[in-house]
């Protein structure tokens, strides 16, 4: 198979809500990430969060397997730290092989929740 994707990508516009309404973890607010790996290696991943009045933190460091795709909350990144929640952050995915990246939010602050799902922004 054809490797896809790029080994840098940046998502401008996070934020988690502090509040979720309706059952947990389902209907919990957060922001994901699913990773693709098309490629026959594992691919190492460090994410670094930046916000808007500290200074970037990370690296978050996972894997995802060969030809496998991969689903993360950033609610659930919490070495070097946990996430700060009600607080903007933007973020950039860096890998060793090749990846393609999706971001997707759940806001469920309210009873009547809303979703998004972009692309990240693809570097290098």
């Amino acid at each position: 198979m054809k490797v896809l994707g790029k080994t840098t990508w940046a998502i401008p516009g996070g934020h988690i809500p502090l509040h979720s309404t309706g059952h947990e973890p389902e209907f919990t607010s957060r922001d994901e990430l699913c990773l693709l790996n098309t490629s026959d290696q594992e691919a190492n991943i460090e994410i670094t969060i930046f916000y808007v009045d500290r200074e970037p933190v990370g690296p978050y460091r996972l894997k995802v397997q060969a030809r496998r795709v991969r689903h993360i909350r950033f609610n659930d990144l919490i070495n070097p730290e946990a996430i700060l929640l009600d607080t903007d952050y933007a973020s950039v995915i860096e890998s060793d092989v090749p990846i393609v990246v999706q971001f997707s939010r759940l806001d469920s602050s309210r009873a009547e929740n809303s979703s998004l799902i972009t692309m990240a922004f693809p570097g290098s």
